[in-house]
């Protein structure tokens, strides 16, 4: 697993629809996977759980890019100060 930066810049906060991401939350013991799924932007993202099976699929079907830790650490962070700091802080 790559380490976790809390410094790392968030992805491309550029909407393109092409876009598909997901970032794994979980892969559970009974063979569910727990994800977020994003298009356009990875800030924006739903929470969805598939057996590992159809996962592959999905992802295979959206083309999808997954998040890395530093860029999920990154997104983290900037919902953070959205919720309890300041927008806008570059810290």
């Amino acid at each position: 697993m790559p380490s976790q930066s809390p410094h790392a810049e968030p992805p491309s906060r550029t909407f393109d629809v092409t876009r598909r991401y997901v970032r794994v939350r979980e892969c559970r013991d009974d063979g569910f996977v727990e994800f977020d799924f994003s298009i356009g932007d990875p800030g924006l993202s739903v929470e969805l759980v598939m057996s590992a099976r159809d996962y592959a699929s999905f992802c295979a079907t959206h083309h999808v890019c997954q998040l890395s830790d530093d860029e999920a650490a990154a997104l983290d962070l900037e919902q953070l100060k959205w919720r309890y700091g300041t927008p806008g802080v570059a810290e």
